[in-house]
């Protein structure tokens, strides 16, 4: 397990309500720079209520800190900008841009020109462009993904490429934060491994990754801890040894054998 530290994010009290629903009640969890934190349940834990939350993006009671500072009341788009960045159950790209264009998006508050600049002096347009596209093809191969495909539009690509894809598009110029939301879902095989290589790359990087997943076997092979969720609470929180061995998450969740 990694040597976190101090926590880069802290969620505390955590609790979501849809009209007479509790989605999820009084969540408290926290994550460490360069740590992988699970989060399973069964359906309808309220396991993806908790990332809504932590990002401002629902209705919600209760803190969040990132980086030690208190980030509350910001907006999702202002936690983006702070480090603090999520993916969602399905892909999220630009379908009609090529892979390096869709890189290159993610990656624009760094990379960019402002509009008078560019009219001005469009010699420095043209220098920024090169620089973004040298950057985004940086950022794609790092991860794994072949420059063969940085030309190709997501459609073009195998599924398992386009969940990496996803991921690395979040973490773009350098997430300090990431929620990943069901990474695995309709992978296996290689993919699975590829996806293995990426949450291990991402934790070597320093990043403070946190993951909703299905795939038992993937989650207990990265996870440094893991939180159980169930009916929107917390139900048991440890390393992977300890959670296979709780009593409740083994009745609840897991399911004991006869």
């Amino acid at each position: 397990m990694a040597d976190c530290g101090d926590p880069l994010l802290v969620a505390k009290g955590l609790t979501v309500r849809y009209g007479a629903l509790t989605a999820l009640s009084d969540m408290s969890w926290q994550v460490g720079a360069g740590e992988i934190l699970g989060i399973i349940g069964p359906n309808g834990a309220g396991k993806s209520s908790c990332f809504a939350a932590v990002t401002n993006a629902v209705r919600r009671q209760g803190d969040v800190w990132l980086e030690g500072r208190k980030v509350t009341g910001l907006p999702t788009y202002a936690l983006a900008r702070q480090g603090l960045r999520r993916t969602f159950q399905h892909n999220a790209f630009f379908g009609e841009l090529s892979l390096l264009e869709n890189a290159m998006a993610a990656m624009l508050r760094e990379h960019s020109t402002s509009l008078a600049r560019s009219i001005v002096l469009p010699w420095r347009e043209a220098v920024t462009r090169q620089r973004a596209q040298a950057a985004a093809a940086d950022l794609l191969a790092s991860f794994g993904i072949a420059s063969d495909d940085h030309g190709k539009r997501p459609g073009d690509i195998a599924y398992g490429t386009q969940r990496l894809l996803s991921i690395v598009l979040a973490y773009g110029a350098g997430a300090r934060a990431l929620l990943i939301d069901e990474p695995a879902a309709g992978t296996g095989g290689a993919d699975m491994q590829r996806l293995v290589d990426l949450l291990v790359d991402l934790r070597r990087r320093g990043v403070a990754v946190v993951v909703i997943e299905h795939h038992m076997d993937l989650i207990m092979a990265v996870a440094d801890r893991i939180v159980v969720i169930d009916q929107g609470r917390k139900l048991a929180e440890g390393t992977p040894a300890e959670i296979q061995r709780n009593d409740a998450v083994l009745e609840a969740y897991l399911g004991r054998a006869a």
